[in-house]
C-alpha cells in the first residue's frame, strides 16, 4: 500500500471552541490509483488532505507514504517530504501574478531533483502557446492548467487536489479531468481528489466518503467511466 492512514484524529480549539474534525480514520491507497474523497462541507475531507500533505499536524494516528512515516517529522524533514513527494493543486490557483506561465512552473522545477520535461508538460497541458503570458491574460481553465503544470513539473509521486474543478464551468472541468486522467496513465501518479462533484467518482479507481469525521463508505470502482464520458459536471 503506497499511502496508509491509521486511526487519524485531528481537532481544533479547546474548551468551548473545541471541535474534533477527524475521529479515527483508517484507510489506504495503492500506488498509481486515482482516489476521490467526498463528503459534505465540514465533514473533514480537506483536513484529511492537509494532514497527508503535512500542512496540518495530527492529534494522534499514523500516516505512511511509500513506507515512510510522516507523523512526528521535524519541520525540515517535513519540508523535504513535501518537496520530494508531493504536488498540491487547489481550487484557487495561487499563481504568482508578475511571473509568466513558464516562470510560474519554473519556480517548482528548481526545487525538483528529477523534474519532468518542461516542453513535454506544456504540450500535454495545452500551454505551449500561452507560456509567455501572465496569469491575468489567461482564462480560469488556463490558470488551472498552469497550476497543474507547476505541481507536476516536480514529478511528484502523490498529487493532492482540493476541489480542482470547483471554480470552473462544466466544459473546462471535463478538459481538466481528461488531463488528470492522461497524466495518471502516462506517469502513474497517485492522486487524491477532494470534490463536491458527484460525477467525478465514476472515473477513479477508489472512492472514500467521509461523514462527520469518519469514513462512512469506501469502495473500489469496478466500472470506471472515462473522463470524456462523465455526465453532469
Amino acid at each position: 500500500m503506497y499511502l496508509e492512514v491509521k486511526n487519524m484524529k485531528k481537532s481544533y480549539g479547546k474548551d468551548g471552541s473545541y471541535i474534533q474534525v477527524l475521529k479515527g480514520i483508517t484507510t489506504g491507497v495503492e500506488q498509481g490509483e486515482m482516489c476521490v474523497i467526498q463528503g459534505t462541507s465540514g465533514s473533514g475531507k480537506s483536513t484529511f488532505l492537509n494532514c497527508i500533505g503535512g500542512l496540518d499536524t495530527l492529534d494522534s494516528g499514523s500516516i505512511s507514504v511509500d513506507g515512510k512515516e510522516i507523523v512526528g517529522l521535524k519541520q525540515e524533514a517535513l519540508s523535504d517530504y513535501r518537496r520530494e513527494n508531493l504536488g498540491f493543486i487547489f481550487q484557487f490557483y495561487n499563481l504568482v501574478p508578475n511571473l509568466t506561465v513558464r516562470e510560474n512552473i519554473q519556480v517548482c522545477e528548481y526545487l525538483a531533483k528529477n523534474p519532468l520535461n518542461m516542453e513535454e508538460l506544456l504540450e500535454i497541458l495545452g500551454l505551449t502557446e500561452h507560456q509567455n503570458k501572465f496569469p491575468s491574460q489567461l482564462s480560469g481553465g488556463q490558470q488551472q492548467r498552469c497550476a497543474i503544470a507547476r505541481a507536476l513539473i516536480k514529478n511528484p509521486k502523490l498529487l493532492l487536489l482540493d476541489e480542482p474543478t470547483g471554480a470552473l464551468d462544466s466544459k473546462t472541468s471535463r478538459d481538466i479531468l481528461i488531463l488528470l486522467e492522461k497524466i495518471n496513465q502516462k506517469y502513474g501518479t497517485t492522486m487524491l481528489l477532494v470534490t463536491h462533484n458527484n460525477s467525478i467518482k465514476n472515473m477513479v479507481h477508489k472512492v472514500i466518503i467521509i461523514k462527520d469525521g469518519q469514513i462512512h463508505k469506501e469502495y473500489k470502482n469496478e466500472t470506471r467511466v472515462p473522463a470524456a464520458e462523465l455526465e453532469d459536471l
